[in-house]
């Protein structure tokens, strides 16, 4: 064969070769615009939940009734007698206030009275010689009614004096603070040397006897822990520790700054064992009518008044309309539409068509 053959062949085969390259390419490049037209989605397979819902919340052992101790009085504390955790006593003092000041009023006042009772007395001894002189017709009417009247006012002041010294003189006594229960002293918001104001707390007893939990939960579960079929308490401390719970007391209005409500969950039988400021968790159990379905908000798909989900059947989506119930935490209940085994689009919905084929995510809700 010539040069010149030999080079037509050559430049035949790569032609060729290059023809076939470029044929390749295009068939993956199409085949990878398919792929990428197909839209990967986030899904969930639809799971019954059994008749029985449940919910925990977290809370802290307290005493059945809390006493915050507080003076009748303000003052300077010169002595502190209970530490926290101390046992007291009934009648035990717990705290001392300064008297200096208020003992002064008290001498004061003391002197008050004396002079008034001074005054009361000649006072009764004038009316005495009046009511004499005025029975012999020595005096008027007039002068008779002048120094009654004043024996009368100066009654009135003794009486006066003497209710100040009393009062005074609780306040003498206000200066210590007792106990009126035996308890546990709780926490200690008062040292030697710090000014309190009266009614201002200082220590808090937790009285001898019942202990409950104390748990906050959020408005949307009130109702739930109102009609709770069952409660039971764990501890972190005692894991070997269950208890049954009695709802005890629910506040009437949300905290201002947690927007959360306060409950009082009461123990039954508690172990000698559990202290007060335990950690426990309270599980609250009630019972539906039916078991339920729950999927995530953004599965929802609202089309007018009628909501729907996206169902994947054979990696194509459609659209099917449901029934919803209650919302919370994210979460929505669908009541009729869905059985157990669907596969629901979570994420993504509004970019979804009718028939569309669509790639399921490994990541399921």
């Amino acid at each position: 064969m010539s040069r010149r053959n030999r080079l037509i062949c050559y430049t035949v085969v790569g032609i060729l070769a290059i023809a076939l390259v470029a044929g390749l390419m295009l068939k993956s490049y199409v085949h990878i615009e398919e792929a990428e037209a197909i839209p990967l989605v986030r899904s969930t397979v639809v799971k019954n939940i059994g008749p029985e819902q449940s919910y925990s919340y977290s809370g802290v052992v307290k005493g059945r009734h809390e006493n915050h101790l507080a003076f009748q009085v303000g003052g300077k504390v010169i002595g502190r007698y209970v530490d926290l955790g101390s046992a007291v006593k009934p009648g035990e003092i717990i705290m001392q206030l300064d008297p200096q000041d208020i003992q002064k009023e008290v001498d004061s006042l003391e002197a008050q009275v004396s002079a008034a009772e001074s005054q009361y007395s000649l006072a009764k001894e004038n009316l005495a010689r009046y009511e004499q002189l005025y029975a012999n017709k020595a005096v008027s009417q007039a002068d008779y009614d002048r120094i009654k009247n004043a024996a009368d006012t100066s009654e009135a002041l003794f009486r006066q004096a003497q209710a100040q010294y009393e009062g005074s003189s609780n306040k003498l006594n206000y200066c210590r603070l007792y106990s009126d229960n035996a308890g546990v002293v709780a926490s200690v918001n008062a040292e030697i040397g710090q000014i309190v104001g009266a009614g201002q707390t200082v220590v808090t007893l937790v009285q001898d006897g019942e202990k409950e939990i104390e748990i906050n939960i959020p408005e949307n579960r009130l109702e739930e822990i109102c009609n709770a079929r069952q409660i039971k308490v764990t501890f972190w401390a005692l894991p070997d520790v269950v208890l049954n719970g009695q709802l005890r007391e629910v506040a009437p209005m949300a905290d201002s700054t947690t927007r959360t409500y306060k409950i009082r969950v009461s123990l039954l039988d508690a172990p000698p064992q559990l202290k007060l400021g335990m950690t426990a968790s309270v599980m609250v159990v009630n019972q539906r009518d039916k078991a339920a379905v729950f999927l995530p908000l953004a599965a929802i798909y609202q089309t007018g008044d009628t909501p729907s989900v996206w169902v994947v059947n054979d990696g194509v989506a459609n659209l099917r309309s449901v029934k919803v119930g209650a919302f919370g935490d994210n979460q929505v209940q669908v009541i009729e539409g869905l059985k157990e085994g669907d596969i629901v689009v979570t994420a993504g919905v509004h970019k979804l068509k009718e028939g569309q084929k669509v790639r399921l995510g490994d990541t399921p809700y």
